[in-house]
């Protein structure tokens, strides 16, 4: 007797993507819009206001806008599958946990709950089985650098 073939996906035509890998790529590309959203806050600022350090402000707004871009490469090579994309989402995520505990703690809720929420939902998220398999890419070409 004969397995039933599990279904390959057609030439030309992408893999359905799991709604994990959506949610995740989805919360990367939002924090990687804010990133940059605040360095054009920061730049801005940097005409219209006297910055107390104006290297330290200048070096900010380079900074937010790199970690920006960081995470829109991020976003869109995890949602296509690349195994090492979960490590810089990992990494940034523990971050933003980082920040947003103390800024809970000092009575500044709402940005902390900005912060923190999404991060723990990534970060349950990496860990599931249909985000391992995506990103691992165990059936098919290998395609994961």
């Amino acid at each position: 007797m004969s397995r039933p073939q599990e279904p390959q996906p057609q030439a030309g035509r992408p893999a359905s993507v799991p709604a994990a890998v959506k949610v995740i790529s989805a919360v990367l590309v939002l924090e990687a819009a804010a990133l940059l959203v605040l360095a054009g806050w920061f730049v801005y600022n940097l005409f219209t206001a006297t910055a107390a350090s104006l290297g330290g402000a200048v070096f900010t707004a380079v900074l937010l806008a790199a970690a920006g871009v960081w995470l829109l490469i991020l976003g869109h090579f995890f949602f296509r599958g690349f195994r090492w994309t979960r490590a810089g989402a990992l990494v940034f995520q523990l971050f933003a946990i980082v920040l947003a505990v103390p800024t809970l703690q000092g009575g500044i809720v709402l940005i902390g709950l900005l912060l923190l929420l999404p991060a723990a939902a990534v970060l349950l998220l990496l860990f599931t089985r249909p985000v391992l398999e995506h990103t691992s890419r165990i059936s098919g070409e290998p395609k994961a650098f």
